[in-house]
């Protein structure tokens, strides 16, 4: 074997050796961020979760509104990406308690009771005002002091939250999109499908709760979204007993 022919053949090999470990790199880096990402949602290999869907409030019908049909889209694939399965129900029909499966639930508390008995238990620090008439205060979010109406159209405004119940290291995370409309909950899941990855360098496996703005959904659909302020402890903090005679607003 001459020179040209033994340098020819330490080339070949050289590049089959970097392709093999290029390759071993990339298949590690996936792997590892798989693994963080099922991790952040509860969701091994195999494993089931449960997406809980509302009603839609404005029709008279069991029907869903468009908007949760596409956030539970987005959820869908989200959950597929970590190779689990999801079970849906509505919000009438889920019965178990939190812990056992990651669940997804999608809706306000005035269409979702699944939601209403969420916030109560584990957000003391949250009043939605539920009523339908007409007004300033028609959906307005209260956390802690601080009061969030909406603008339909202009201005609405979405929780997004990963809580988990108790200290147990296995305990699954709920996960909340609870909008003032329906494009606020497709705005929020779109939210945590682009961020996730942030989301946990941020908070870990831990519980938290984000307050989002919907900006001009009405020109924009769901894709314009800031982030207002982490309300996480707010939000886990009960809130002063009301005077006497003053108003109670409540998620129910």
């Amino acid at each position: 074997m001459n020179d040209d022919v033994r340098n020819i053949v330490l080339g070949v090999v050289a590049a089959g050796i970097s392709a093999a470990l290029g390759w071993l790199a990339r298949t590690y880096l996936w792997k590892r961020r798989l693994r963080r990402k099922q991790a952040f949602f509860g969701l091994p290999e195999n494993s089931e979760c449960l997406l809980v869907v509302n009603r839609d409030a404005g029709s008279p019908d069991l029907a869903v509104h468009r908007h949760d049909v596409f956030a539970l889209l987005e959820l869908s694939a989200l959950i597929k990406d970590c190779g689990a399965g999801a079970e849906v129900v509505t919000q009438d029909a889920a019965r178990q308690g939190f812990g056992e499966r990651t669940e997804f639930c999608v809706g306000g508390p005035g269409s979702n009771r699944r939601m209403a008995a969420h916030i109560q238990a584990m957000l003391p620090g949250v009043r939605i005002n539920t009523d339908r008439e007409p007004g300033p205060d028609r959906l307005a979010f209260q956390i802690g002091s601080e009061h969030h109406r909406m603008e339909p159209g202009v201005t609405e405004y979405v929780l997004l939250a990963r809580l988990t119940a108790g200290r147990r290291r296995d305990a699954r995370p709920v996960f909340l999109f609870c909008g003032q409309r329906a494009i606020n909950n497709q705005a929020a899941t779109r939210y945590l499908v682009r961020n996730h990855e942030r989301l946990a360098r941020k908070h870990g496996n831990g519980s938290f709760v984000l307050l989002l703005k919907v900006i001009n959904s009405q020109a924009y659909g769901p894709d314009v979204v800031e982030l207002v302020e982490d309300v996480t402890r707010t939000a886990q903090t009960p809130l002063p007993d009301p005077a006497p005679d003053a108003p109670i607003v409540t998620a129910t």
